[in-house]
This record gives C-alpha cells, structure tokens and sequence, in this order.
C-alpha cells in the first residue's frame, strides 16, 4: 500500500467510524456480560500469580505450561515449544474465518519498586549468564489475563460464533524476537494462516476502562547499531601523543542528532538514541577503543534504509576526521518492522467497541515510536490490529496531566497498572471483537 493512499484513508476514518453505525458488532450479549463477571476471580487469581511469577524471554516454560493447561481445559487443541516456549490454542468452531488473539508472555530484567503485596521477587540469569532480577515491567501479565478471560467466554458461548479461534501465547517480545521465532517454526503454516490477527497493549497515556486506536503505522521500526570507534591510547596528561576514541565518540553522539534535525523530513519521525558508551579504565589513562549502542526507530522503510546508512556516513567522518588509526566498525542488527494497523479492520473493530464500551471510551490515538514484534503478522500478510488498552485510575491520570507531573509506565519499577478494571474492559473489548469478526450469519 503505498503512503499517499494510507493518508487518503486515515483522513476519512473518523468519517467513517461516524457513519458506521451499525455495520458491525454489538454490545455483549448480557448473559455474556454477567458470564465475565463471574468467571473474574479465577481470571485475576492467574493474574497474581503470573505477576509474581515473571519469566524472562525464551525461559517461559512455567508460564506457558500455565496458560496451556488453562486453555486445553477450554476445549482447545493445544500446542506448546512453538519458536522455543510458544504456546497454540486452536478451537474450531465451524465454517468461517479464522481469527488470532495474541498475547505475550515474557518479562523485563527490571527490580519491581511497586510494593504491592504480590510484587515480584523473582531472580533469573540472563542471557549472558549474569543473575537479574525479573517483572513484569510491561503488563504482560494484564494481557495474558484478559486473554485467557476471552478464550474462556468465546469457548462457552460456540453458539454465538462460527469459524476458527486460534489463541497465540507469544515468547520473548521485549527483545522483539519471539514472532519472528513463531513465524519460522511454522505458526502460520503448521497451523490455520489467520484471516485477522489482533492484539493489546496496555497503555499509562489512558484511564483504565478505555481503549484506543490508530490506523495505519502505530508503533516504529526498532534497530539496535553497535559502534565501536578506535584510537591510539596513552598518557592523559599527553592527549597530543594520542588519537582520542573518547572524544571521537562524543563528536559522534552529536553528529548523529543532525541526522533528525537537518537531514530527515519532520513529518516522517526519526529516533536515534545512544543508550550506551564504554571506554576506558581510569581519568588518566586514554583508552584505544570506545564501544557505543544505538536504538533507532523509524515508520517509513524508505527513511530507515536512509538513516542506517547516514549514521555509518556519519560515524566513519567522524573517524577520518580524527586521524583515527583503525575505520571503525559499525554492526547492525536489524529489529522488528513497523506495526502497521490495517485502516478497514480498524474501522470495523472501533465500530465494535463503540457499542461494547461505548463511544466515550474508545479514543483515537497518536502512533508511539515505541516498538512492537506484533509487526511481523502483517508483514507476514495477515490483516492485523494492535490496539491499546487504558491501565491508569482516571483520577490519578487526571491529577498527573493537571500538574505536569509524569506518572510511571511500562518498563519502569513502578508500573502497576490498574489491573481489575483494565483486565475486564480487555476481555469486553477482545470478546466483542472475536464475536463480531467470527459472528454467524444472520
């Protein structure tokens, strides 16, 4: 789809959705209703339990054998090890589409400071074999929660719907790898190719109870850049008998911000961020090598190819410029693409929850340069949606907003979403969408 075509719709969205009336969806059926309320205790039980019980990327064996049981009990067809600790529930339903509810499953190497009385205490090693402590910093907890509150609705009211429910229990989304490691070990061809894919994400901008939306690109493109520059080290006291990597990496800190401000469009939005720099052992001593990370994100495939190669332009100028000894070496390590919100789905799915949540708690919202391994459904050609779900008591949000004072949010040590009112108004608002998007013909 080509951009100018993605503006020409977002541009007629809010007309449509104020036209859609009632095209799609409905409000849930009150049995349903009354249905979530009572099966929410054993839904906010599993939630405690997981908060407490956190797993790292790619370690969420205990977590998946829970959501496994959980939704195998259910009447789904269960599979669990896809892309490592991936977990697939299918429920077929008759004839009709099918349709993917993904949730994520892993935490953040982050030390909960929340002091609820269910925090965290876990321990894990990382990767790299060090010890860290371990949180759901990200709530993914709240997502994996409403998530098996939905199964559960959707597997006790088959009368309603027709088609295939395929339930995903995705590894290792913060370090953006988990889809791409379903996607290769078959999720799409092992299993029924999804018609619709949606998602949520729980969000610290809204009040608990509302959801919000935007079509078309939604979350960045992330790239992580490894630089590593090289001089000639010696004595501090004599810079000038040396080829300083310090100063050289300073110079390139501040180059590479001239990438966004003078060489980039405004209206196509541009990160670049060094989030580390290592160098050196002691003030006296000039190091011969200094190491930096980069994340980089972007929306447009066009601008990201652009803004790659200017920042190793950029790093080697500055190198040259230096009398550096050695080119340095810039390694890329690609991340996930752009989530890019299918605008038609989209309508469809706000015209739902417009009914189920009512008007006033559906908003629009702007797109995030936060990213999202969710991306890779689409890209991988599935009709996706990733919408975003309010987790913050809206006095406090109101408070926050009047003074200026910015609350905590995903990935910090005080994230503690609103979990009761944000897990029900999840599974209104992701059983209402399945229902309308697997509804029988009438």
């Amino acid at each position: 789809m080509k951009f100018s075509t993605l503006h020409l719709k977002q541009i007629t969205l809010a007309a449509a959705l104020a036209c859609a009336g009632s095209a799609h969806g409905a409000a849930l059926p009150p049995a349903i209703a009354a249905q979530l309320n009572a099966n929410y205790p054993a839904v906010e039980n599993l939630y405690l339990d997981l908060h407490r019980h956190p797993e790292l990327a790619f370690q969420e064996v205990e977590t998946a054998k829970k959501l496994a049981e959980k939704v195998k009990a259910l009447g789904f067809d269960v599979t669990t090890g896809v892309g490592g600790t991936g977990v697939v529930a299918i429920l077929r339903n008759g004839p009709g589409p099918v349709v993917m509810l993904r949730t994520e499953i892993d935490a953040l190497p982050v030390l909960e400071k929340t002091g609820l009385p269910f925090a965290s205490s876990a321990v894990a090693k990382n990767a790299a074999g060090e010890s860290v402590p371990v949180m759901h910093a990200c709530g993914h907890d709240v997502h994996m929660s409403a998530w098996y509150g939905s199964a559960k609705l959707m597997a006790d009211n088959r009368q309603h719907w027709s088609g295939t429910l395929m339930l995903v229990g995705q590894p290792a989304e913060e370090p953006l790898l988990g889809a791409a490691a379903m996607l290769k070990d078959g999720l799409f061809t092992r299993f029924p190719k999804p018609d619709y894919a949606l998602s949520f994400h729980d969000e610290a901008t809204l009040p608990s109870g509302t959801v919000g939306y935007h079509a078309g690109y939604f979350r960045a493109a992330a790239d992580t850049i490894s630089i590593t520059v090289y001089g000639q080290g010696g004595h501090g006291a004599a810079p000038h008998d040396t080829r300083d990597p310090v100063v050289m990496a300073a110079r390139i800190v501040l180059a590479l911000q001239t990438l966004v401000s003078r060489e980039n469009n405004p209206m196509d939005p541009v990160v670049i961020t060094v989030g580390s720099i290592h160098g050196g052992t002691q003030a006296n001593i000039v190091p011969d090598q200094v190491t930096m990370q980069l994340t980089v994100r972007t929306f447009k495939d066009a601008v990201r190819k652009r803004v790659l190669a200017s920042i190793a332009r950029e790093v080697k100028g500055e190198a040259f410029a230096a009398g550096a000894p050695k080119e340095p070496l810039v390694e890329i390590r690609p991340g996930t693409d752009a989530v890019y919100n299918d605008p038609e789905l989209t309508l469809r799915m706000v015209s739902t929850l417009q009914k189920s949540l009512g008007a006033a708690n559906v908003t629009e919202m702007p797109a995030k340069m936060t990213s999202e391994d969710f991306a890779n459904y689409g890209q991988a050609g599935v009709k996706a949606v990733l919408l975003h779900i309010g987790a913050v008591e809206p006095g406090k949000l109101a408070a926050a907003k009047a003074s200026g004072k910015p609350l905590a949010g995903p990935h910090s040590p005080q994230w503690a979403p609103e979990y009761q009112p944000t897990i029900k108004a999840a599974i209104t608002a992701e059983t209402s969408i399945l229902l309308d998007l697997l509804g029988k013909k009438q």
